[in-house]
């Protein structure tokens, strides 16, 4: 089993979102992260998809996606030549003498207090996944009370990979 990230651009339009998920969900694939957003241009979305399987079941899923009416363009996203980043907000349970101790773990991995309660911190930090996985590591020693990670967001690298959409119209 190989991971693969897929970057789609497809139509912003309702429902694009589900019917690439039910593609997913129809065929018995599995999705591990997924993204989505607007694009520069409001009448395209960039949807990048973290997925797994052997090399003929990640060709399948590349040709099934293509064949999405809304999906106007999909490229493999490869780590040599990609740029790969995730968001985790972590909410950590932090007695005032354990405060110090997790701010410094934090600053270590350039990490951003973004709240601050009398019982709590939440920890935003940006960054690849082995990155995240690492601070996550870390934490292991404190009480994790909740966390919400984004899932892989990427684009390629230079300019000879851009993923244009050609208008049919």
């Amino acid at each position: 089993m190989q991971k693969k990230v897929f970057q789609l651009l497809t139509n912003n339009t309702s429902g694009v979102l589900s019917r690439i998920t039910g593609l997913f969900s129809r065929r018995g694939y599995n999705i591990e992260s997924i993204t989505a957003g607007v694009t520069s241009n409001p009448e395209y979305s960039r949807i990048t998809i973290v997925t797994s399987g052997d090399d003929e079941i990640l060709e399948q899923i590349e040709k099934q996606l293509a064949k999405l009416e809304d999906v106007r363009n999909i490229k493999e996203l490869r780590p040599e030549e990609s740029v790969y980043r995730e968001l985790i907000m972590i909410k950590v349970r932090a007695a005032a003498e354990q405060r110090q101790s997790i701010i410094a773990v934090a600053d270590i991995f350039r990490a951003k207090i973004v709240d601050v309660a009398p019982d709590s911190l939440i920890i935003e930090l940006t960054g690849n996944q082995q990155k995240i996985d690492a601070f996550i590591g870390l934490l292991d020693g404190y009480d994790v009370l909740e966390q919400a990670r984004t899932g892989i967001a990427g684009l390629g690298r230079g300019t000879e990979h851009i993923a244009y959409v050609e208008d049919t119209e």
